[in-house]
């Protein structure tokens, strides 16, 4: 049967080792607490927790779900209970501030627990994971009335929080969308809409619900730039901070999806419902893409989460299923066939998911260091961790969610017909990890962030933040013959992710089709140079500990062998994305509307 066992080791390995978190968190101001002995107590009580309390129930969600009656949704058995655990046990506060009853505790700790939860169980993950959105908003841009109100329970995880933009008529495009605010005579504003695919949107977790919500303004300008931002509690909130009646705010239905069963999914009903305004008016894109930049650094997490639980069950079971004989003799001759994990094949598979999954692992962290820098660093160091964020936070999302599913279906390919069978869990695995690739903005839509806005529309500048951290890097460590194959490779990848970004943005300057024509192409040999740069640090840093003399040899050499898998394997892959973007928009655009299907004889 499927398990979870939290990678300590390997966590451990990206954040400590090549990473250097206790060194980050020395010069981290307000980081004191993050000693390595509480850093390390904490990964400790979250593996606990992820490992006792939350694998056990994932099965359970994806085969109950979440029910409806008259607007209440029951959550599936235990998640109510393991919620209230995560509460005692004070997890939702770890990484928020001490003034609103928080730790204190740095974003990248954080990440760290919440990677354990989310691949332990991803749907109950959603739960709290979406609380955290809301509390960055409200703390970035709320009212200190509105942090006092609503940040302080969220905090605490006494309520929980969603985010409310989708509605029936408009998924990514938000500028169509047409829930109303009107302004009342008291300051607040009465909501009126209806948003769908509202993700923990009712539930029986917590008391009380904050949504964040985008609305119009009357007379407000079209498009995006007539967009607010509101606070809709589902209770009203008197003036001691205490939960009131009922606000006008019901959940219509809840879907019936693919996977991420134990997740809630709803139509939210807004009728007039009382909300707050957060931020300033007709700015509320702004204010809530700091949601959602959580959720997009979230969901790439979730990538991560189903490579790893794909890998650990698929490892477990080709060691223990036999089938046939090795091609080059027997290798278990006392068994009546040699384990699947001997066959070369299997190997190819189990290899992409440990390669993508640990790959990606360190570039999560990575990335949580980058936050952690944009809310505590001087002026610089936040400018250049915004910079940095904004390259790398659609990279993450759609190249680790692309990837977390191919480890996925690898999975259950591995398992063979067992895979396709739903007591394996595998099968699930791929179900849930599905959504990943739409939701907080599909693969393409990022990569027309990544391509057009992020690295086009700042004439390269963007971009060449990151290049040149690859190309120092390389610079420092070209004289080492060892790692020759490693360096050589990404340093001219480095340089080739120049050269296609010049040619794409002299093409785009006569037909802008062809930013869209490269953008997943782009976006995708991106994810690739990012990962390698990455194996790249891993195998320094695991050569540097064998060097040094080390009991662990075979971890480190394990670390060794699947950079030079990625390089030889999953690095080529680059060849046909740079062929495929700069052989340019004709070939997707030519053909005309109507001859893409000829259905009569």
């Amino acid at each position: 049967m499927p398990e979870y066992k939290a990678p300590l080791r390997d966590i451990k390995f990206v954040t400590e080792e090549v990473l250097d978190f206790h060194g980050h968190y020395a010069k981290l101001p307000g980081a004191e607490e993050a000693t390595p002995d509480m850093v390390a107590a904490i990964l400790e009580e979250g593996a606990k927790f992820a490992e006792r309390v939350l694998s056990p129930l994932n099965r359970v969600g994806d085969q109950q779900g979440c029910q409806f009656k008259d607007g209440v949704v029951t959550t599936p058995e235990g998640f109510k209970e393991a919620y209230q655990q995560y509460v005692e046990g004070g997890w939702p506060s770890l990484s928020h501030p001490e003034e609103v009853g928080g730790q204190g505790l740095p974003d990248s700790l954080g990440m760290m627990v919440t990677e354990m939860i989310a691949t332990s169980n991803w749907s109950w993950g959603m739960y709290p994971g979406l609380s955290h959105g809301a509390m960055n908003t409200i703390e970035l841009h709320g009212t200190d009335e509105q942090k006092q109100t609503y940040l302080t329970k969220l905090v605490s995880g006494e309520w929980t929080g969603t985010m409310c933009l989708t509605e029936p008529h408009c998924g990514t495009d938000l500028g169509m969308l047409k829930t109303k605010a009107e302004p009342q005579a008291d300051g607040s504003y009465a909501i009126t809409g209806t948003k769908i695919f509202i993700s923990a949107g009712e539930h029986d977790m917590a008391d009380n619900i904050v949504h964040i919500v985008l609305a119009r303004l009357p007379d407000a300008p079209a498009g995006t730039k007539g967009i607010s931002l509101f606070i809709v509690p589902k209770h009203n909130v008197d003036g001691s901070g205490e939960m009131a009646d009922r606000n006008q705010v019901s959940c219509g239905s809840i879907e019936h999806k693919m996977g991420i069963h134990g997740n809630a999914t709803c139509v939210m009903n807004f009728d007039g419902a009382k909300g707050f305004l957060i931020g300033e008016a007709n700015r509320g894109l702004n204010c809530m893409f700091t949601f959602m930049n959580t959720a997009r650094l979230g969901t790439a997490l979730q990538g991560l989460a189903h490579a790893e639980w794909a890998l650990q069950n698929s490892v477990a079971y080709a060691k223990d299923r036999l089938q046939m004989r090795s091609l080059s003799g027997p290798k278990a001759p006392e068994k009546a066939a040699d384990p699947i994990i001997v066959h070369p094949d299997v190997r190819r598979m189990l290899l992409t998911q440990k390669a993508f999954a640990e790959g990606g692992r360190a570039l999560i962290h990575y990335c949580s260091m980058l936050v952690d820098i944009m809310k505590k660093g001087t002026a610089d160091e936040k400018a250049e961790a915004d910079e940095l964020m904004s390259l790398l936070t659609p990279i993450a999302k759609a190249f680790l969610t692309e990837t977390g599913f191919e480890s996925a279906n690898h999975g259950l390919q591995v398992f063979g017909g067992h895979g396709f069978i739903a007591e394996w869990g595998m099968e699930q695995n791929v179900r849930d990890c599905r959504i990943s690739m739409l939701y907080e903005g599909t693969t393409g839509i990022q990569a027309l962030d990544l391509l057009g806005r992020k690295v086009l529309m700042t004439q390269g500048a963007t971009l060449r933040r990151f290049t040149k951290i690859i190309h120092k890097f390389c610079k420092e460590h070209k004289g080492d013959k060892r790692l020759k194959s490693y360096i050589t490779a990404l340093d001219k990848l480095n340089g080739e992710w120049g050269d296609v970004t010049m040619k794409i943005g002299m093409k785009a300057m006569r037909n802008k089709d062809e930013v869209g024509a490269a953008s997943v192409d782009y976006l995708m040999f991106s994810g690739y140079v990012v990962l390698a740069y990455f194996w790249a640090r891993m195998a320094v840093t695991a050569q540097t500990k064998l060097d040094e003399g080390t009991d662990e040899v075979g971890f480190y050499t394990a670390k060794l062998q699947t950079a030079t898998f990625y390089y030889e394997r999953l690095l080529p892959r680059t060849r046909g994305h740079v062929e495929a973007m700069l052989s340019g928009a004709d070939n997707l655009l030519a053909m005309d509307e109507d001859n893409f299907l000829f259905l009569n004889a």
